[in-house]
């Protein structure tokens, strides 16, 4: 346990050196910051907006509608593929395995370090969208919003983004672990998400892992498959993938 503990903040310190540090930071406030400009410069349409009672629904919406589509998927994509190749481009895969840890040891410290970075970009996504509520309120004597803060919903539209997340971080951390080239997982994560986008109004679109974002923000149209438990689904992939990334990286002869 205390070698696992250690090999985590040795891979956690080593995120802080990379672009995918600075991805998370800046995904988590962008649209927030978009939509904070928005308000902003329609000052007079303020005061109605907050003294809406549901206020706080109306701007997570906002938020998620450009995030769960396009840009949640690709940041995704992005990190995992950035994190998991850092070995490769430091060529440090060799000195890695030289350390006295087991190579399952290096596979899950990898992959905590992975998802709680996904945490980590919820928690600023949902600090922002409550700055965009409050700093007009602050800067220009708006009234502050009359809804209470609504955490539990919050946490729970989290949570159900989170595990859709979770297929695409296991499958682009089985590629990555497998090619040196950082542009072969990028350029697959990119097709499959393609894919799974023209796809996932078809009848079996729950088979389609990268689409699960996006189904879940569409929830509510009637060309979307609502009998099947995305939730669940994306679980088992996770699962699947996980396994399976990790039976082909202690089994790969030649590690970086």
């Amino acid at each position: 346990m205390i070698t696992f503990v250690h090999s985590f903040q040795s891979e956690w310190l080593k995120k802080r050196r990379s672009a995918a540090f600075w991805l998370v930071i800046l995904g988590g406030f962008f649209i927030p910051a978009i939509i904070l400009i928005s308000r902003l410069v329609q000052f007079d349409e303020l005061a109605a907006a907050n003294a809406s009672n549901h206020i706080w629904e109306v701007l997570y919406q906002r938020s998620w509608q450009f995030m769960a589509i396009l840009l949640l998927p690709m940041g995704v994509i992005l990190a995992t593929s950035l994190v998991t190749q850092l070995e490769f481009r430091n060529n440090g895969w060799k000195q890695l395995h030289t350390t006295p840890q087991r190579l399952t040891t290096v596979y899950f410290a990898k992959l905590l370090v992975i998802v709680l970075m996904l945490l980590q970009f919820f928690i600023l996504f949902n600090a922002g969208v409550y700055l965009v509520g409050v700093i007009p309120s602050v800067f220009r004597s708006v009234p502050y919003p009359n809804e209470p803060f609504p955490w539990r919903t919050f946490l729970r539209g989290d949570g159900r983004w989170f595990v859709d997340c979770l297929p695409i971080v296991a499958l682009q951390y089985l590629i990555s672990l497998q090619f040196r080239n950082f542009l072969v997982p990028i350029g697959a994560g990119l097709a499959i998400y393609v894919g799974s986008m023209m796809g996932m109004f078809w009848k079996y679109g729950y088979v389609l892992p990268y689409a699960y974002c996006a189904v879940n923000f569409l929830h509510n149209n009637v060309k979307v498959d609502r009998t099947a438990d995305i939730q669940h689904w994306a679980i088992g992939y996770f699962v699947l993938f996980s396994i399976g990334s990790y039976i082909l990286y202690i089994t790969k002869r030649e590690k970086g």
